[in-house]
């Protein structure tokens, strides 16, 4: 929850479902997110996670696991 609400214009993410993107627009539940070049989707604020490339730079991700 904590990593969600740290999320702005520009996050790099994942979705459950596995689509990789960017926020291009935050909501109050939901993102709206670049997934091509002009394409975005809408998805709910629960339904997403780091994106892998992200989370391998960041250090914090390592102690997330488990």
């Amino acid at each position: 929850k904590k990593f969600r609400e740290s999320l702005t214009e520009g996050s790099r993410i994942v979705t459950a479902g596995g689509i990789y993107g960017k926020i291009k627009k935050v909501k109050e539940t939901s993102f709206i997110v670049e997934i091509a070049p002009n394409v975005n989707i809408t998805i709910d604020k629960g339904s997403v996670y780091q994106a892998a490339a992200d989370a391998q730079n960041d250090p914090q991700a390592e102690n997330n696991k488990g």
